[in-house]
């Protein structure tokens, strides 16, 4: 059984950067899909970028040119790094892993809060 563990969310001003990371109990290797969601108050989990087994990285729209998702298969990691934080930003960040193609995330970590002040 896979555990996923978030860490790395605070409190930072707006135009700050903050390093998410999830650190998985066992390898990385068996999954086709290592991702990072976020919810806001009163709104849906949403996506916020993944990394395939190959590499590919996707972003969605607020997130592209300001987030990077990263993985480290050594350390059994994956990563968010965040920079030029707006408000809008804040949320509670989720890492996720997917086992199968065309289908949905199976683990998620228990998510780190990100609060963005102007």
């Amino acid at each position: 059984q896979v555990q996923l563990v978030d860490s790395g969310g605070g409190l930072v001003q707006a135009g700050g950067s903050l390093r998410l990371s999830c650190a998985a109990s066992g390898s990385i290797y068996g999954f086709v899909r290592l991702g990072w969601h976020r919810q806001a108050p009163g709104k849906q989990r949403e996506l916020v970028a993944f990394i395939t087994a190959g590499g590919t990285t996707n972003y969605v729209d607020f997130a592209k040119g300001r987030f990077t998702i990263s993985r480290d298969r050594a350390k059994n990691t994956v990563y968010l790094q965040m920079n030029s934080l707006r408000p809008e930003d804040t949320a509670v960040y989720y890492c996720s892993a997917a086992l199968k193609n065309y289908g949905p995330f199976d683990y998620w970590g228990q998510g780190t809060q990100v609060t963005v002040s102007s």
